[in-house]
């Protein structure tokens, strides 16, 4: 699943030094989107850049913007990070479980919002977003830095995002049921011709094969391998028979 649509929004950031952390831990973790809303530094300042260090160019290509609703522009989700609870009806959420939610619609823009670092997002500004995510901490020292913050966060994301490419790969590696119908049919063909089974047993047998096959979870290369091998026994009976008969 692509993180490629996925805008990481700083709503009035006032340190370069955070800025120049985010843009490198973006990259870090597979992430490109940067926009500033109202920006109260600049961006492109020698301290953002240095600690940017191989991640500069993300900097030089952020979106600046005058308010949220600009940042937010054509995005179909929005997540706001808080570390305050709103209310019952929109319940402060663990990034682990909240974040995958951006990358269900990987074709569209989507969003994830931080606030400032004093004081991070305004009651109007949390009405942008549509879920809202806090991070855990110690209950000895709550507050969190805004780059510390994106860090955890674009791990958890990148986390995500591998896991949906894993179950996405193994998905269309698995053989269709239809290939793997074909080969059970070619399977119990051959086992009467040889004897192995018997019309009158075959749909028991045929039973148990199926759930040792499917245990196996078969790729379609492993299935057409399986095939060929009951061709070939096909074909050197077909011969066996020829030549007996000669």
């Amino acid at each position: 699943m692509s993180l490629a649509g996925l805008r990481i929004v700083l709503v009035e950031p006032a340190g370069p030094i955070n800025i120049g952390a985010i843009a490198r831990v973006m990259k870090n973790f597979g992430l490109y989107n940067l926009v500033l809303v109202n920006p109260q530094c600049d961006p492109l300042s020698t301290e953002a850049l240095m600690m940017a260090v191989h991640a500069q160019e993300i900097i030089e290509s952020a979106v600046l913007v005058a308010t949220l609703p600009e940042a937010l522009h054509g995005c179909v989700r929005a997540i706001a990070t808080t570390g305050r609870v709103r209310s019952l009806e929109t319940p402060l959420e663990n990034p682990r479980t909240a974040l995958p939610w951006l990358l269900e619609e990987p074709e569209k823009p989507t969003a994830l919002i931080f606030g400032r670092e004093d004081r991070g997002l305004s009651n109007e500004e949390l009405n942008y977003a549509q879920r809202f995510v806090g991070i855990p901490t110690s209950k000895d020292y709550v507050a969190l830095n805004l780059a510390t913050a994106v860090a955890i966060c674009c791990y958890e994301l990148s986390q995500s995002a591998q896991q949906f490419d894993t179950q996405t790969i193994t998905q269309t590696e698995l053989a269709p049921l239809d290939v793997l119908e074909g080969y059970y049919q070619q399977l119990e063909s051959l086992l009467l011709k040889i004897g192995y089974v018997y019309p009158h047993t075959a749909a028991s047998r045929m039973g148990k094969f199926r759930q040792l096959y499917n245990r196996a979870h078969l790729k379609t290369g492993e299935v057409a391998m399986l095939r060929g091998i009951l061709q070939q026994v096909e074909w050197a009976l077909k011969n066996q028979r020829d030549g007996e008969n000669l």
